[in-house]
């Protein structure tokens, strides 16, 4: 059974059994990569609505709000250790690589590149052993 509370502390000490551990690094990298992924949307937002000329800039802008403020929430989130971050960002990295596939495609290597490294390196982090360990200790799971 889940525990009801198992973001209160982000260290997890108050899980029972063994000793929890800390937030790992990966989870804290993983959290820094999707906060700088969340503060890009959210610049390109501001940019959008600045410089937009007709309503769908506007649009577009709401749109960029709404997604990288979600990504930007869950990126500190996982950088203070709250477990409910992980999923939001998983979500978007996956949304993140077929964007990347369609710039490759497109020939904009240099915008294709950097978003396909970004979102692949931020799963590998998500979904390294430590994460996942980390991940299993609010649901009382054994190795």
């Amino acid at each position: 059974m889940a525990k009801q509370n198992a973001d209160d502390d982000s260290t997890g000490a108050g899980l029972s059994g063994e000793a929890a551990e800390a937030t790992p690094g990966t989870v804290r990298g993983a959290g820094a990569l999707a906060t700088l992924e969340g503060l890009i949307g959210v610049i390109i937002a501001i940019v959008l609505a600045i410089a937009g000329h007709d309503k769908s800039a506007y649009g577009t802008a709401a749109w960029f709000v709404i997604l990288a403020g979600a990504v930007l929430a869950a990126g500190i989130g996982l950088l203070r250790g709250r477990r409910w971050g992980r999923a939001i960002v998983v979500i978007a990295q996956i949304l993140l690589l077929p964007a990347a596939w369609y710039m490759l495609s497109s020939h904009r290597l240099e915008l294709g590149i950097p978003v396909g490294l970004l979102a692949l390196v931020t799963l590998g982090l998500i979904f390294a052993p430590a994460s996942v360990r980390w991940m299993a200790q609010a649901y009382d799971v054994a190795d």
